[in-house]
């Protein structure tokens, strides 16, 4: 049973996000432009994990219109320190969208801790299990694990949302949304690191393949991503 406080917590959460799709529909969507494609149902009831390739910082608004909920983004926990002069924009940011800050590593127990507290409320959480931005089209990076153990632990569906393209500035990308994936087979097993490990292999080559396909169809002549530049040293 969610207790009063998570609710009051829960509410505040929505009625920020409400407010955010407004401006994505008026200060984002038309310089950002992107075409859905697939299932777009809304998913508005119970646990739900979404999961996405990693381009830029942008992934995460196509990542919130999967639902109509409010979304907790898991984010590299080092945007915390992120400052403008003295001010903590960075921690603030964490703090005002109820993110789930996580180490690189992967080993952060407390973020575990919170993504199984509010998948069990019934709530919604992002992940890129890529870990950090990728910067070549030709596929997806390794992916560093957390969606699959998760979505078995709390019985949740994982909704892909995938980008084809990066998104960037005044330039038509297409996102597709996949059908809701149920690794039932798995609920109530003991299943080791090295199952799980394969389970989101599994996850990332279903995900490839998505995109692949779309591409095959609709884009076969898809440029690709120019790398990224190094910095000069000095």
């Amino acid at each position: 049973m969610i207790s009063d406080e998570e609710k009051v917590r829960i509410s505040k959460l929505r009625k920020t996000f409400d407010k955010l799709r407004k401006l994505e529909k008026v200060l984002f969507r038309p310089f950002f432009p992107y075409r859905k494609h697939g299932n777009l149902t809304r998913h508005n009831d119970g646990p739900l994990i979404i999961v996405g390739n990693h381009y830029s910082i942008w992934d995460v608004i196509p990542a919130a219109m999967a639902t109509d909920r409010a979304v907790h983004f898991m984010a590299k926990n080092e945007l915390a320190k992120v400052k403008i002069g003295k001010w903590k924009i960075g921690e603030a940011a964490l703090n005002w969208l109820q993110c789930i800050p996580v180490k690189r590593d992967g080993s952060d127990v407390q973020a575990v801790k919170t993504s199984l507290r509010y998948l069990k409320n019934g709530e919604v959480i992002n992940i890129f299990p890529e870990g950090t931005r990728n910067h070549s089209y030709n596929e997806f990076l390794p992916f560093k694990g957390g969606a699959a153990a998760l979505a078995i632990k709390t019985k949740s569906p994982i909704v892909p949302v995938i980008e084809v393209e990066r998104i960037r500035f005044l330039h038509k990308v297409d996102v597709i949304y996949g059908d809701p994936i149920y690794l039932t087979k798995f609920y109530g097993k003991k299943l080791t690191a090295e199952q799980i490990e394969e389970v989101d292999e599994w996850l990332r080559e279903v995900m490839m393949n998505m995109r692949q396909a779309f591409i095959d169809r609709h884009h076969p002549k898809l440029k690709p991503l120019k790398p990224k530049k190094e910095k000069s040293k000095k």
